[in-house]
Formats: C-alpha cells, structure tokens, sequence
C-alpha cells in the first residue's frame, strides 16, 4: 500500500524553478528549431508562399527530389560496439584545402529573394563554421561581395556557360581574381526545368505585387519590409532580369555546351575545377579521365530533369569506378546530418546542402543560417559517436546498408513482363 504524506515545501521549492524566459523573438525561434525540417517549417510560416515555392519546389511532379530525401532515410546503420568515441573528428581535407566539417554550402540562385541578407548570410556562416561557400553565377551578392563577407575563409564559384560565352569567361576571370580557390563547372542545365510551383505561383524575378501576392503578405510584413527597404533584387552577375526563372534560364544558357567549353574554362581557371551535375556512371570515368579534379553527383536538387538517377544511390558505384584517389562529392536530398556521414561511408569525399542553408536563412538570416550548421554539426557528431567511429576516415560502407525501395527491373525480367 503506498504511504502518502502532506507535500514538503521545501521539496516543492526545488522542482519550482523556471527556466529564464528569452526575450529576443528570433533567438527564441531559432533555438526552438532541433531539425532542418523545424527550420523548414519556421521558414515556410515567415516568407511568402512564391518565395518560399521557388525554394523548397523541385521540377514537374517534385519525384527526383522525394525519391532524394526517400534515399537516405532508407539507410540501415551498422554500430560497432565496445568502441568508445568519446571525441570526434569532423574535419576533412577536400580539393588541396582544409574544411571543419565534410559539408560545405551549396550554390543557389536568386539567394536574397528568400531573405535579405542572402549570400552574405551564407558566407558569413561558412567562414565562421570553417566550411567553404559556393557562390552560384545567378546569385545575388557579387564576386566581390561574397569575398568581404568571407575575406579568410574559402569561396567556391559555381559556372554557367552562356550562349555569350563572354559573360561566362569573364565572371571566370573575376572569380580568380578575388582569390576563389575552387570552379564548380555546371553541366545539367542545357535548357531550365519545368518548376510548376513557379508558374502555378504567377512567380517572377523580381516578385511582382499582385492581389494574391498583397493578400500573402499580410502575415508577414517583415518579408516585405525587408523586400521594399532594402537594394533592389537582382542577379549581381547578369544583367538581365525580369520573368519567370525558366525564362531567363532559357535565354541565358546554352544547349550546346561540350567538352570543348570545358577545356577553354579549364585554361582560364587557376585553380581546383569540379563538374556539378554528374548523373552516371560513364560520365564520371570519362571526367576523371579528362583530368579535372573532381565531380559533384547532383540531379540539381530535382530542380531540373525529374525522374533523374538519386545522386545517394549512384555514389557507391561511381566510386567504384573511380578509384579512391578521385574527389566525388554528393548533393540532393541531405537533410540530416546522418545522411551526410552515410555519404561519407559509401565514398563520398564531401556533400554540399542547399535547400537546408536556405530554410535557415529564410527562418533567422545569418543567425538560421548558423542554426542550420549547427543542428547538422551535432547530427554529425553524434551519429559518428553512435557508430563508434572518431574520425571520418573510419567511416566505411560495412557501415551502412541502402534498403531497397526503388529496384531496377533486369531487362530478362521486363522482356518476361512486356510478353
């Protein structure tokens, strides 16, 4: 029988202690934040639906990007056991430079369209975070201005070649100039894909008020503040704006681009070049083959062909190809810091995130930002420690197994089928 008795009050004192309450809004919704998806959700509530669409939407029926995500999540860890990692190593050497964490920050377009502080913000971060910034050729900062934002740190350039091959050889030069040590060389772009959320949305660039777009803002007038307070929205790099993402895409690039654009970027370009864009395996030899020096496994975050390879799922066999002495990098999909230390497993070299950098920026600008690294940093760690392995080098693929949920049908099996 249980014996009951009249409350001490001197016990009730030491259970009534409140945690200090944080007065500053952002910082409160930010440290509130304990996953990419809580800053997602933090972002879509905070930014308008055309802005936050362009972000978070893939091409045509979004599949490349939900079968990306579908990806990782269908990974079975494998710990090892009675193997302490009390302290973990989460730095890597990638492309002849150091980086604190085997992450860095992807290029995206058009970046201050989700949050004022774009590009800055996401250098910022990087630079702090000892990670590398990738400034795409649609951003939205200059070369030069990525560079004062990160003046010590390390700033990556993400290339379009043009139908003006010009444009393309001069934001080359000027990239050099301002001491970016890496060229992400993109190739999956010949022509823009089809994002129905943008056309379904009435988006263009710059935004355009309309009535659904005024009735939008009205909870959220911060974005808009932002928006009419701030230097007008532009391509830093272009000097064509106005309509729809896929129409300035359109106009701008070039089907025609080849290995002859390659080798004519390769001659102006000092330093490390990778290809972004990579989609199988024959092309990954032949690039390793043509001396660059490194490629990026990437169907451009679903944002162009859908129904494209799932860059997770190729990595293995890519780097089977390759040899071990090849840099191959991942993106699309990583949402969690475990997705990355799975890459790292299965032979990726280093990952890049996009659309996570930019669901912190759009829920707290460079403070989401650094909220964004943050959570993937402890993810990290903390899976590594789980796995009972201290440094990234430990990491193999008896690590991890990739559950199958999206099997190729054997061509004896479809002839069998078809008959």
């Amino acid at each position: 029988m249980v014996t009951r008795q009249v409350p001490n009050p001197v016990e009730l004192l030491e259970l009534m202690k409140f945690k200090k309450p944080e007065l500053n809004g952002k910082k409160r919704r930010l440290d509130s934040a304990l996953t990419i998806y809580d800053l997602r959700d933090i972002a879509k509530r905070r930014t308008p639906k055309a802005a936050f669409d362009y972000t978070d939407g893939a091409a045509e029926g979004e599949l490349s990007l939900s079968r990306a995500r579908q990806a990782f999540e269908d990974v079975e860890f494998h710990p090892g056991i009675l193997k302490p990692a009390p302290t973990v190593d989460t730095s890597v050497e990638i492309l002849g430079g150091p980086s604190a964490l085997p992450f860095g920050i992807a290029p995206t377009g058009f970046t201050r369209l989700m949050q004022t502080e774009g590009e800055t913000a996401g250098a910022g971060a990087a630079a702090a975070a000892g990670i590398p910034f990738t400034l795409s050729t649609l951003g939205t900062t200059s070369i030069e201005g990525v560079k004062a934002a990160n003046p010590d740190g390390r700033n990556w350039f993400q290339l379009y070649v043009m139908r003006d091959r010009e444009i393309s050889y001069e934001l080359t030069r000027r990239a050099a100039a301002a001491g970016f040590d890496t060229l992400q060389f993109t190739v999956d772009t010949p022509v823009a894909g089809a994002r129905l959320r943008d056309k379904r949305n009435g988006f263009s660039i710059p935004p355009q008020l309309t009535l659904g777009t005024i009735i939008n803002a009205i909870p959220r007038p911060w974005w808009w503040f932002d928006f009419l307070t701030t230097p007008k929205l532009e391509f830093a790099s272009l000097s064509t704006t106005g309509g729809t993402v896929g129409e300035l895409l359109d106009a701008a690039m070039d089907p025609t681009i080849s290995y002859d654009d390659l080798a004519v970027i390769r001659d102006l370009w000092p330093g490390k070049i990778v290809i972004k864009g990579v989609q199988n395996v024959e092309d990954s030899v032949r690039l390793r083959d043509a001396g660059v020096d490194g490629i990026v496994l990437s169907n451009h975050g679903g944002r162009q062909l859908d129904r494209a390879p799932i860059p997770f799922r190729l990595l293995p066999h890519v780097r089977k190809a390759v040899g071990d002495d090849f840099t191959v990098m991942v993106d699309t999909g990583i949402m969690n810091g475990a997705d990355i230390v799975a890459s790292i497993a299965l032979g990726a070299d280093f990952t890049l995130i996009g659309r996570a950098y930019l669901y912190g920026l759009m829920a707290g600008g460079r403070q989401g930002v650094d909220r964004t690294i943050e959570i993937l940093r402890t993810e990290i760690e903390r899976t590594m420690r789980l796995l009972g392995v201290s440094t990234l080098a430990e990491l193999e693929p008896k690590h991890v197994t990739q559950l199958a949920r999206l099997v190729p049908v054997a061509a004896d099996a479809a002839g069998a089928l078809a008959r």
